[in-house]
């Protein structure tokens, strides 16, 4: 994994429907995505010391058209972020092909995590690709909420609200899992 200058990385938090967010970002593209925490000021807190980066007076031109987008996303609209640039030079290449294949999945596609190992070439590596996407830098544009236990189980998700958040992002999307 590469070191990041704390320099080159920058960030900014942003209002949606379901709390405040941010986003960090390298001339790259996007480094990170922060779905909302308890508070504005803790997003603000984790978004800051899991990018690295500095705040932005304003975010540039290809981060605010992320942005919007990730605002009418979770205002409902029905949005495909697979042209997003990401930059994933701190991410191990096993990692890079599990949220590659995870971002050919589209609006409202759900798999299992034994299929998203087989989609990235890991055929029986399902808790190695549990624990690559409950490390993903960039929810949403890496679409890890897809991604579903044997069953059609929601499975776990690490971002704040767990499962409930997930179970949010997929309603969205239109797929309503069985209650167990």
């Amino acid at each position: 994994m590469q070191t990041r200058s704390k320099s080159r990385w920058q960030h900014c938090l942003f209002e949606t429907e379901i709390g405040a967010c941010g986003v960090a970002w390298s001339e790259r593209g996007l480094t990170r995505l922060q779905l909302p925490d308890s508070d504005r000021s803790a997003t603000e807190r984790r978004l800051d010391a899991e990018s690295n980066s500095t705040p932005a007076a304003r975010p540039p031109e290809n981060v605010a058209r992320v942005i919007a987008d990730v605002q009418r996303y979770l205002d409902g609209a029905r949005i495909d972020f697979s042209a997003v640039p990401l930059d994933l030079t701190a991410v191990t290449a096993f990692r890079r092909n599990v949220y590659d294949a995870a971002r050919r999945l589209g609006w409202g596609q759900t798999v299992s995590y034994g299929e998203l190992a087989r989609l990235a070439g890991r055929v029986g590596a399902a808790r190695a690709v549990g624990q690559a996407l409950s490390r993903n830098p960039i929810a949403i544009i890496i679409p890890c909420h897809r991604i579903l236990a044997s069953g059609n189980k929601v499975g776990g998700f690490t971002a704040f609200g767990g499962t409930c958040a997930k179970e949010l992002l997929l309603g969205l999307e239109g797929v309503h899992l069985p209650q167990t």
